[in-house]
């Protein structure tokens, strides 16, 4: 496997982060690029880390993942979802800025939410040709400048229509899990 498949993959894998960050961004009263910059740092973190441990763990552990990953991704995404509807519906503009939190509990959640898929391609990576630590510098790098980006883009949209944005971040959290859900059980969507 080359390096432009691993961009491509990368990028595939980013995109659940990316979303995520947008909703990230959504939350934020102000852009803080510090804050973006921690954001992908968990995502892409995260995202290089999980193919590392599904490389190392190989095809013995492969079917016990694959058979919950799909149930795991869509309850943290689902709860996380529910939560900033629910939060948004009851805030008022001082709590606002409290919502924008990267704390270490949120971050890890949405961090692991978003990057199970990642450790089943990591688990793939072991039966190719692949140098896994290109592969998971590409992956993390890759996450990483997708993610910040989505938290600006995110807080672009949330100025204009604030709490609205954030009911509809949630929504995206929870379809984001619903699709993981059944794209996994194969049921087919149009």
């Amino acid at each position: 496997m080359g390096v432009l498949e691993i961009v491509f993959i990368s990028i595939g894998l980013a995109m659940d982060a990316f979303a995520v960050s947008i909703c990230k961004g959504l939350s934020m009263k102000k852009m803080n690029w510090k804050k973006a910059g921690i954001i992908g740092l968990y995502f892409g973190g995260f995202q290089a880390l999980m193919p590392a441990v599904g490389y190392f763990l190989g095809v013995g552990f492969e079917n016990k993942i694959k058979s919950i990953d799909h149930w795991i991704a869509f309850i943290l995404l689902f709860l996380l979802g529910a939560n900033m509807i629910k939060d948004a519906i009851k805030e008022n503009d001082e709590e606002k800025d409290n919502n924008d939190d990267t704390d270490f509990k949120t971050m890890i959640v949405l961090a692991v939410a978003t990057s199970i898929d990642a450790l089943a391609v990591g688990i793939t990576f072991a039966f190719l040709s692949v140098n896994i630590l290109l592969a998971i510098a590409i992956i993390g790098i890759i996450t990483f400048i997708i993610s910040t980006i989505g938290v600006k883009i995110g807080n672009v949209f949330g100025d204009k229509y604030e709490k609205k944005a954030e009911i509809v971040g949630g929504i995206i959290l929870i379809l984001i899990g619903v699709d993981i859900l059944l794209e996994h059980l194969e049921v087919l969507i149009f």
